[in-house]
């Protein structure tokens, strides 16, 4: 994204890219069906409320206003998009700034937050129960929680009562403060027509640093996803090559799916609720690409960081530049762009070594 020897197009699709963890957009298994939940904890009805939201994002048609709003310690920061929803055609974006985008139904998990790969990652990491229904956007709504070992509540999805799509999301930190929040401002039901919630103008974004290169494309969720998706074979094949590709992350972060565009990886990785990108490049890191990011040194790499709407971190190692892109605590981002391969240690002696000390911080969740 933002390696020095990469070429301009190429740097324009990853940084478009980024914006697919939208609304912490969770997509598909690695390598397809996922197969059913494995060690599901919880409500076995609440993790059926959840698949039928992945199914109901495909299937339902609408049109509305979506939004996604970021926290940090002093300030958040909110962008919203116009949407319509056809099943069979996909989704159009329309962004404040006019970019208009395209997500077919292929990708309609990075709606409904859940496919059946993310949703096992959830009910392996944290229970899954009902809580007290309520009401979105005038519309009766199933609620479900996850929940952590000592009971508090980590993420809670809004679920239409009638139709079974996700309305709205939010994730808490451990101290109970949300961090990130999801979903409809306004919505109808039924197939879209008159488009007025795409072609009036959704409000700017608000509290966030209009130069920062993630509002550039806000919310860039309204960006087609890039088309090649890797599978494992492809994945060895790159690992056999030299690229750093991790199966997991510190903080439980699981390797769920992979895709390439012109020589840039593209690596999602979740546990289920935190959702965080890295590009990998081949090159070296052009800094004077990140005039006015915050420059940090730790354990021998240097970091670039930038936190707006979404979380930036950047740094680079033995022939290869490192982007990571997350709605989550800007703590995460930091963490992961330390803690991805750098030759030398083994990956995995590393992680042994250091993952007592990084999984509170780069997990806010667990």
């Amino acid at each position: 994204m933002i390696a020095a020897t990469v070429t301009g197009r190429a740097r324009r699709c990853a940084l478009m890219a980024g914006g697919m963890v939208g609304a912490l957009a969770l997509a598909g298994a690695l390598t397809g069906d996922a197969g059913p939940a494995r060690g599901t904890r919880g409500d076995p009805g609440a993790v059926g409320l959840l698949r039928a939201a992945a199914d109901a994002a495909r299937r339902v048609p609408y049109e509305g206003r979506r939004f996604l709003t970021t926290w940090n310690r002093t300030r958040s920061a909110t962008s919203e998009v116009g949407v319509a929803h056809r099943p069979g055609e996909g989704a159009r974006y329309v962004s404040a700034a006019g970019t208009e985008g395209y997500r077919p139904d292929s990708a309609a998990g990075e709606t409904a937050g859940f496919t059946a790969g993310t949703l096992s990652l959830l009910t392996r990491n944290y229970s899954v129960v009902r809580a007290a229904d309520a009401s979105v956007c005038g519309r009766r709504a199933r609620v479900v929680e996850a929940r952590r070992a000592d009971g508090s509540t980590a993420g809670r999805f809004w679920l239409d009562s009638e139709t079974g799509l996700m309305l709205r999301r939010e994730l808490v930190d451990a101290t109970g403060r949300r961090v990130v929040a999801s979903g409809f401002t306004e919505i109808d039901l039924g197939v879209p027509s008159g488009g007025r919630f795409l072609l009036r103008a959704a409000p700017p974004a608000r509290g966030a640093d209009r130069a920062d290169p993630d509002m550039t494309n806000a919310p860039a969720a309204a960006l087609t996803p890039w088309e090649e998706r890797l599978d494992r074979s492809q994945l060895a094949a790159l690992r056999e090559d030299g690229w750093p590709v991790p199966k997991s992350l510190p903080g439980r972060l699981t390797l769920y799916e992979a895709r390439r565009d012109n020589g840039t990886v593209h690596l999602s990785y979740s546990d289920g609720l935190a959702a965080v990108s890295v590009f990998v490049q081949r090159g070296s890191l052009d800094e004077t690409r990140l005039a006015g990011w915050q420059k940090s040194a730790r354990r021998g790499r240097t970091v670039f960081r930038r936190e707006a709407l979404r979380r930036w971190a950047v740094s680079a190692e033995n022939g290869y530049v490192y982007t990571v892109l997350t709605d989550v605590p800007q703590s995460t981002a930091e963490a992961v762009a330390l803690n991805l391969p750098r030759g030398g240690t083994p990956f995995w002696t590393r992680v042994a070594r250091g993952a007592r000390r990084l999984g509170s911080v780069v997990n806010p969740f667990g």
